[in-house]
């Protein structure tokens, strides 16, 4: 999130709507990007597990693959450009990313 903003001016992808998803799945394969980052975090926050966007936009939408997201620790999330899924991951690790503006 830092970098799109530090370096792009921008946000990690939020995504609110199916055909938004479909568009993103398809610009990560037209550049052969394997699951990257969008801005969707799941977190607890007083007691209950929550997913929101880091661009503080509404949570109006999610597709999200089966047993996903994961209620363990603060998950961040990617895509599948296979099928368009997201799914939980350790925000630590170092993935290709879709910035918006």
């Amino acid at each position: 999130q830092r970098y799109c903003q530090d370096v792009y001016r921008g946000q990690l992808a939020s995504v609110h709507s199916a055909a938004r998803n479909q568009e993103l799945q398809k610009l990560a394969q037209t550049y052969k990007i394997l699951s990257p980052w969008i801005g969707a975090v799941t977190s607890c926050k007083a007691g209950q597990w929550e997913s929101s966007w880091e661009d503080s936009s509404p949570w109006n939408y999610a597709n999200w693959a089966p047993s996903h997201p994961l209620h363990i620790v603060t998950t961040c999330t990617t895509l599948s450009v296979r099928n368009g899924l997201w799914r939980s991951r350790f925000c630590f690790q170092l993935r290709p990313f879709i910035c918006q503006y």
